[in-house]
């Protein structure tokens, strides 16, 4: 990982110049969301340009493609030099993982035929290659923390031109605090917290589409940049004032060791399946951890749950263990006695393990997933030479 400041190059229109492209493309999704307006696809408008000595640019606002945890998805990148006799070899292509705090992580890099992948892209990440002037990459098995916003930087000797795409998952926002109760983690703990419930610590922009969507929740929760901010729909005296506007609450940047607050998740598609595990009695949750693993399976993580409810549109109005010691359970068409008005995974706390009052939520990985497999691909040509990476539904809701 590396953190530097950047100037932005001006366009020279000589013989040397690089004129650089983002292609657009559209997406559709292929994932039904109960939203009745979500977007089923998306598309950038092209702007064309025209300068004094009648050369034509094709520019692009930043672009943004869409996928989900375990898809494959292209970054569009193309570029056209001039003159176009220009050795191809002298060209390097590199790619690079910008975070909100203005860190840069290495992702890939080509010089000529000769290539490098780097970090967790290694095995996932190969050039396109579908003609001149292409620069565009491929992520097989799409993780979470792939998530965010990349810069393709093309450069021929002195010259060089910048684009930027943003990579957006399907998915949903969950808060999230653990048994011993609320604002009990700092920074590092909400981020590991997320982990182990199948999420990462939400973006900013992901918690701002959550609450577009309905996302309502009074407690303050740690995002991915360090910030603590919470969503109200609905503005009450208890959640920042009656008379205050709806939006994202934001405390803004928190000292990370020392500041306890909850946590805000981002999890998407899961590769498996979430099940209830229908049994004659109920089961503690000793009971309810053994009875998943006959059925070939594990109990489900709460982001296993969540992702569940909004993706596969998985609806149960039975109470049911998971992971974590919590009892929740989905609701996509809100009914009587399923737990009041609105759809969203219900939660009924963290009872003593003993009790056995309760079913079990179970997930089943995928055999592809089990396996650890994913699209293969061509094995890059590496750069010895090369300096190495330094390192929407209405109320996501939660009933207590």
């Amino acid at each position: 990982m590396r953190m530097h400041s950047r100037q932005p190059l001006p366009l020279s229109f000589g013989a040397t110049s690089l004129t650089f492209m983002l292609i657009t493309l559209t997406f559709a999704l292929s994932v039904t969301s109960l939203p009745a307006n979500t977007e089923k696809g998306r598309r950038r408008v092209v702007h064309v340009l025209e300068d004094d000595t009648g050369e034509v640019i094709v520019q692009t606002a930043p672009g943004k493609v869409l996928t989900h945890r375990g898809g494959s998805i292209t970054l569009p990148c193309r570029y056209r030099h001039e003159p176009e006799n220009t050795d191809p070899d002298r060209i390097r292509i590199k790619w690079t993982k910008v975070t909100d705090s203005l860190q840069f992580e290495d992702v890939f890099v080509a010089l000529g035929r000769q290539q490098r992948v780097y970090g967790t892209y290694k095995g996932r990440l190969s050039l396109e290659e579908a003609g001149p002037g292409d620069a565009s990459v491929i992520i097989h098995n799409v993780t979470l923390e792939d998530y965010g916003r990349y810069e393709c930087e093309i450069t021929n000797d002195m010259e060089d031109d910048t684009g930027f795409v943003n990579l957006d998952l399907e998915g949903v926002v969950f808060p999230y605090y653990p048994r011993v109760g609320r604002y009990k983690l700092n920074y590092h703990e909400a981020e590991e917290a997320c982990k182990q419930q199948d999420a990462i610590l939400a973006s900013h922009s992901q918690l701002h589409k959550a609450w577009l969507e309905g996302l309502d929740w009074c407690n303050a929760g740690w995002l991915e940049d360090g910030s603590v901010q919470y969503p109200i729909s609905h503005p009450r005296e208890q959640c920042g004032r009656k008379d205050s506007p709806a939006g994202v609450r934001n405390y803004g940047y928190r000292h990370k060791e020392d500041e306890r607050y909850d946590a805000f998740c981002f999890t998407s598609n899961v590769n498996g399946k979430v099940y209830f595990l229908k049994r004659f009695k109920k089961v503690n949750y000793g009971e309810a951890v053994k009875a998943c693993v006959r059925d070939g399976s594990v109990v489900a993580k709460v982001g296993h749950l969540y992702a569940a409810w909004k993706i596969q549109l998985f609806d149960r109005c039975e109470a049911g263990w998971l992971e974590d010691g919590s009892i929740r359970y989905p609701i996509v068409n809100p009914r009587a006695r399923c737990g009041g008005p609105q759809p969203g995974v219900r939660h009924l706390g963290f009872p003593d393990k003993k009790f056995r009052l309760y079913g079990v939520y179970c997930f089943r990985k995928t055999k592809q997933e089990a396996a650890g497999g994913f699209p293969a691909t061509r094995p890059p040509t590496e750069i010895s030479t090369m300096r190495k990476s330094s390192n929407s539904i209405p109320i996501n809701a939660t009933s207590v």
